[in-house]
């Protein structure tokens, strides 16, 4: 029976409210709490929040500049010595450009690193030199890393805390800007299950990131045309809910997958991978930037209508997945305002 979850009041409905800089606030929070949280920048300071660190705790703020294979080095010298440090660049630079220093001088000792990769996916109109669209995919295959993709403002005030304490490193991507805010104010952030937000038998639509508003806005779409869908809010990648992943896709037709990322190794893979080791026979498609470089744009949103990670496609994704043959429904226009977001 598929559940009414506005009635739950799990979440918002469209178009969302929106808040600038959850993630420097919370930072800042955490760190009038705790004389071991450090922050690290690498020449991006007001670009990732972190000028209201700068303000507030000089004395702990470390301009490491544009050398960020250093600036993971010192990180995890940091760490050894005591400290918690949160570093903080754009998701490319966090990853690509300093992953040996990463595996070498954090994961592989296994310290308190705190990686903040700021313009995940296509969020960014700065073309493929600054489109982290395989940062989850390098983060998952370090061994002691944890991977989290936070879906609104809620999350991204409640996860600089969240992960504190985690041992081991930690890798986050988040988007910059104006943040949605998609759940309510009791919503509680989990970093160790996916969250179900809607329960349905015919789709089981697991998404992640800046993704979750346009399942949820699918999902709506689906609904009124006679399709269930389960909504699965998957913060953490790695390491994955797999109970969760299970029970949802079994008790589902179909299983469809949406990500702000390549399809190859990143939500998609993950799920793919569980659900094959859990001997599951689902249909299944993978929602995300096809196996290829994106391009520059004057805005993000033309790039996620034109590299298929819109509520369209995902709407004509479950249609096709579940063989229906008439023309799928088309996804309603939402206005917005000043101060509001809706997805693409």
């Amino acid at each position: 029976m598929t559940t009414n979850i506005q009635e739950r009041a799990l979440f918002r409905p469209l178009p969302y409210p929106t808040v600038l800089k959850p993630y420097g606030q919370a930072l800042v929070s955490l760190a009038e709490k705790r004389d071991d949280i450090l922050c690290l920048s690498g020449d991006l300071t007001r670009q990732c929040e972190i000028d209201l660190f700068q303000d507030r705790f000089p004395e702990r703020f470390i301009h490491a500049g544009m050398a960020e294979a250093n600036m993971m080095g010192m990180a995890g010298t940091l760490a050894r010595s005591g400290f918690t440090p949160y570093v903080h660049t754009f998701g490319v630079f966090a990853t690509r450009r300093p992953y040996d220093q990463i595996a070498n001088a954090i994961a592989y000792p296994n310290l308190p690193v705190r990686i903040i990769g700021f313009m995940p996916g296509l969020s960014t109109p700065g073309g493929p030199s600054h489109q982290a669209i395989d940062d989850v995919a390098l983060m998952r295959a370090l061994p002691n890393m944890t991977v989290i993709d936070v879906a609104d403002a809620v999350e991204v005030s409640q996860v600089v805390e969240a992960i504190a304490d985690i041992p081991g490193p930690v890798y986050v991507r988040l988007k910059r800007g104006e943040i949605p805010v998609i759940f309510p104010e009791d919503h509680e952030l989990s970093l160790s299950r996916a969250e179900v937000l809607s329960e349905g038998e015919d789709v089981a639509l697991f998404a992640s990131g800046m993704m979750l508003a346009a399942a949820l806005a699918a999902r709506e779409t689906l609904a009124a045309h006679g399709v269930s869908v389960s909504v699965v809010n998957v913060p953490v990648i790695k390491p994955l809910d797999t109970a969760t992943v299970v029970r949802a896709a079994a008790g589902a037709r179909t299983v469809v997958t949406a990500e702000n990322h390549s399809i190859v190794g990143g939500l998609g893979s993950a799920v793919a991978e569980t659900i094959a080791e859990a001997g599951l026979g689902r249909p299944m498609r993978r929602i995300g930037v096809q196996d290829t470089f994106a391009e520059g744009s004057l805005n993000a949103p033309y790039l996620f209508e034109k590299y298929g990670l819109s509520t369209q496609a995902l709407i004509d994704t479950a249609w096709s997945l579940l063989g229906r043959e008439d023309p799928s429904p088309a996804a309603p226009a939402t206005s917005t305002a000043t101060g509001e977001y809706s997805p693409v």
